[in-house]
């Protein structure tokens, strides 16, 4: 099947940006949140953000205008019932995303594939709370999505071959690169990701080297745009914890053992750049 309309939940930064791919690449977007202030103050972020691609020249007004145009927003579900896939962007909770899942599951045709945005929560038990399981997918885009190029299409047990191949010809279609993953905690980026930054945090506990040093080593050594450490504060240490813990119990393996100094760090309440102390002051 072709994917020709997308619905998306949620309005935030994922929703927004998921949107703005796909105005971008001429695809229509159904955009649906919860209050009308939500709706217009998603938009209005597209907006922004492509004020700043024709600032760049690197499209036009008449493409920012027929761009916006491909985005309606709404705060009814029932929008979405012309769309062919609808991708859930909401909170990164499990009870509100099954929550969302099952009503849209009680009211979108049947042939709708429904995908999930989520960077941790497991595709195989998302989809086990609709009555659709082979045509649900992950869709993990990574922040910020009009620029990162990496789409991850997490299979659960359940789902089709037909359901991967349309969600992957869109992503191409997006002008993205889609990797396909089997369903695991943390999927591939992130269970490869987070436990270098928790390694990370081991090596300066250790004192081996100071931040600014660890730091410059990974950048320079590994062509790394941003250092762990610095990466961790944009993230948010609790966040680190969080998916380490997460680790640490769905693998039983105390090579995910979360760093002391990382959960000393959180319960302090030094989180990163969101609370203007991390590893770095801000």
């Amino acid at each position: 099947m072709s994917i020709q309309t997308v619905g998306i939940i949620g309005a935030g930064t994922m929703g927004n940006g998921i949107a703005q791919a796909c105005a971008v690449s001429g695809i229509p977007v159904v955009m649906v949140d919860i209050s009308e202030a939500a709706v217009a103050k998603g938009i209005a972020t597209v907006s922004g953000s492509l004020d700043r691609l024709v600032k760049k020249e690197k499209i036009t007004e008449a493409d920012k205008a027929k761009a916006l145009g491909l985005i309606k927003g709404s705060t009814s579900y029932d929008d979405l019932k012309a769309t062919q896939l609808v991708i859930e962007a909401a909170t990164e909770n499990q009870d509100l995303k099954v929550k969302i899942l099952k009503q849209l599951d009680g009211m979108l045709p049947a042939d709708v594939i429904i995908a999930s945005n989520t960077s941790s929560i497991s595709i195989t038990q998302l989809a086990a709370a609709t009555q659709r399981a082979d045509r649900f997918i992950g869709m993990h885009f990574f922040n910020p999505v009009p620029m990162m190029a990496l789409v991850e299409i997490i299979r659960g047990l359940q789902t089709s071959d037909a359901t991967h191949d349309a969600v992957h010809a869109l992503a191409t279609a997006l002008g993205k690169t889609p990797i396909t993953v089997k369903n695991a905690p943390g999927f591939v980026v992130n269970r490869i990701l987070v436990p270098m930054i928790n390694e990370a945090l081991f090596v300066l506990a250790e004192g081996l080297a100071t931040p600014e040093d660890i730091d410059a080593g990974m950048k320079l050594g590994c062509n790394q745009p941003i250092g762990p450490l610095a990466l961790a504060d944009m993230i948010g240490l609790d966040v680190c914890l969080a998916v380490m813990e997460v680790y640490l119990k769905e693998f039983g393996d105390s090579k995910y053992r979360p760093c002391p100094l990382l959960k000393e760090m959180v319960a302090a309440g030094r989180l990163g750049r969101k609370t203007g102390q991390g590893v770095y002051a801000y």
